[in-house]
């Protein structure tokens, strides 16, 4: 987070923003890649998570591995 003049400005993540640019539920998301919200909701806070995890991801929104890159942050 960035604070600017007692502002607190909080970044969101590609994956969050990503699935709120295309209209998908934290539920419908987590349910479509088999994973529970709350990890989602880690994953979406900038904790890590597994290779298997991000496929699984890509896979529910329809992406390849090659489009990582528009999800999350790390290479």
């Amino acid at each position: 987070m960035a604070e600017d003049n007692n502002v607190v400005v909080a970044k969101r993540s590609k994956l969050r923003r990503y699935r709120e640019e295309n209209l998908i539920s934290k539920a419908e998301l987590s349910r479509k890649a088999g994973i529970s919200p709350i990890t989602l909701g880690r994953i979406e806070e900038g904790f890590p998570c597994r290779i298997d995890t991000k496929r699984k991801i890509l896979n529910a929104l329809g992406l390849i591995a090659k489009d990582k890159h528009l999800i999350f942050e790390e290479a």
